[in-house]
């Protein structure tokens, strides 16, 4: 994947000619690498079409809020020698929601809708893996009609996915119980869940942001300088808006060699997917749903008074048509 970026910009891996028919002036287009968690022009071009794909065929027209749940420094080391565990972290962030969910109605069958990526960097590229999700602020329930939620006790929600983390590690014997009630008897518990950024319903353009947000590339061209030659990267960090200090945050000075093994350990392994869709917004569900839409009736086959048009049999327009067979 390494040298598919390093060599993309080449037109030995290919490339299409564009031709203007008004002035006949021509370019060269060279292919893109389409590399995940490397190449931010690919990442860039996958997040529009993932924020594109959200409005038109996944997200209902709902209130939404974007969750972040964060894990301590002492597990991490757990996610980066066992890359599968990025996708059961996930899971445990749908599994808090929807048990937060369900336990603020107890209504059987209330499922929210949830859309999650797994972000496995930090700043300066490194590796922090944490959940993006975009999930409704309800859900729906097992006649299909929309439930709003109130507000989520954060508290509740944090004890609730340290819980589910816990003993996803303990059933994959990472963790001992001794180990777990030390991480329990902590004062700070390093989890974390946070849902502050709330899109009211009909704010398309909002949520086209936080989608291409929560899948942006792990590295910023624009944060980062490097002479050619130099044994060093100069990286800036994100600047705060709350902070007037923080407006131009000094460069972070490293190893050049460290920063390309972090980028390095951002990659994914082939066919290990960091993007899920859940509940509501689960593909089985959705498919299910448009199934039924589709063999709705249109309102173009309903009359004035609002009743549907009677339909003809195949042996009805036969004889309509002046054909006697039967």
């Amino acid at each position: 994947m390494v040298a598919r970026y390093l060599d993309w910009a080449s037109p030995l891996r290919g490339f299409a000619r564009l031709r203007c028919d008004a002035c006949h002036a021509e370019r060269l287009l060279l292919f893109s690498c389409r590399q995940r968690n490397i190449c931010p022009s690919c990442d860039a071009k996958r997040a529009a079409a993932f924020a594109a794909f959200l409005n038109d065929e996944v997200l209902e027209d709902v209130p939404h809020a974007m969750w972040v749940f964060t894990i301590p420094k002492m597990l991490r080391v757990y996610f980066l020698h066992h890359r599968e565990l990025p996708g059961e972290l996930s899971r445990c962030a749908y599994q808090t929601i929807r048990e937060l969910m369900t336990a603020a109605f107890e209504e059987k069958g209330l499922r929210p809708g949830m859309v999650s990526v797994v972000q496995i960097f930090g700043e300066a590229a490194r590796f922090h893996p944490h959940v993006h999700a975009l999930c409704s602020r309800g859900g729906w329930n097992a006649a299909g009609q929309w439930v709003p939620v109130p507000y989520p006790d954060h508290r509740m929600a944090e004890e609730l996915f340290r819980h589910h983390v816990l003993r996803l590690l303990k059933a994959q014997g990472l963790l001992s119980d001794e180990r777990i009630e030390l991480l329990r008897s902590w004062k700070s518990t390093g989890f974390n869940t946070d849902d502050s950024v709330r899109i009211p319903a009909g704010e398309r353009k909002t949520l086209e942001h936080v989608a291409r947000y929560m899948l942006r590339s792990p590295v910023s061209l624009s944060r980062m300088q490097w002479t050619p030659g130099s044994s060093h990267v100069f990286y800036a960090p994100k600047s705060s808006h709350h902070a007037p200090s923080q407006l131009f945050p000094p460069l972070e000075k490293i190893d050049a060699l460290e920063f390309l093994a972090r980028v390095i350990t951002q990659i994914p392994e082939p066919r290990r997917h960091l993007l899920f869709y859940y509940g509501h917004y689960a593909n089985v569900v959705r498919g299910r749903r448009q199934r039924v839409r589709a063999a709705e009736p249109s309102d173009s086959s309903r009359n004035e008074t609002g009743e549907l048009e009677p339909t003809e049999s195949p042996l009805q327009s036969r004889l309509c048509a002046g054909d006697g067979r039967t």
